[in-house]
């Protein structure tokens, strides 16, 4: 059975980690392995890998097959590049030199890219705070709005009231005002 290149899940529930290792096809996913290649982490934005590129080209070179996702992680780190080229320079095509160039020249590309992705990642995390922030602060004061509004409509409920209890107050003066001369006059005489 030829060695598989595979990952091997470590991490919590939910919160998975995992090692890229060479293993036997035939041990289980979780168990032992020849060589730890590496690791990879998909829960980061873009997802960290962490690999000896120079052993994994040695272990393909040997026969070791990838699985799928091995496989991508390997195209994205650009050792399927490296393999291609090298075998370009083993069979005479190419010199070392100019895969070396051609590489270098890739993964400058492909660092740009990923800078790139995470510049815009970045920014359209401010942005969505950005707009958050905005519609909170229209929230809120949409809401100072309606509590101004409650508090001038009950300080004019309390002033009509007031006005209407001072209104009662001197009609009920005014009443009693001529009642009480009334009352005084008579007796006067």
């Amino acid at each position: 059975m030829p060695a598989r290149m595979r990952l091997q899940r470590h991490g919590k529930k939910n919160q998975p980690f995992y090692h890229i290792v060479v293993a036997d096809g035939r041990a289980p996913r979780d168990g032992r392995f020849i060589e730890k290649l590496g690791t990879y982490n998909p829960l980061t934005n873009p997802a960290t890998i962490e690999l000896n590129e120079e052993s994994a080209v040695q272990w393909l070179k040997n026969g070791a097959q990838p699985s799928p996702t091995v496989r991508r992680i390997l195209s994205y780190k650009g050792v399927l590049l490296r393999r291609h080229l090298q075998i370009g320079v083993e069979k005479g095509a190419i010199s070392q030199e100019v895969a070396d160039a051609r590489f270098n020249e890739w993964k400058q590309a492909k660092d740009a890219k990923v800078a790139s992705a995470k510049s815009n990642a970045e920014s359209a995390k401010r942005d969505v705070a950005k707009a958050r922030m905005e519609a909170e602060r229209k929230h809120n004061e949409a809401k100072a709005e309606v509590v101004a509004a409650k508090r001038k409509a009950a300080a004019e409920a309390e002033a009509a009231a007031k006005a209407e209890a001072e209104a009662a107050e001197a009609a009920a003066e005014t009443t009693e005002a001529p009642a009480a001369e009334a009352t005084e006059a008579p007796a006067a005489e």
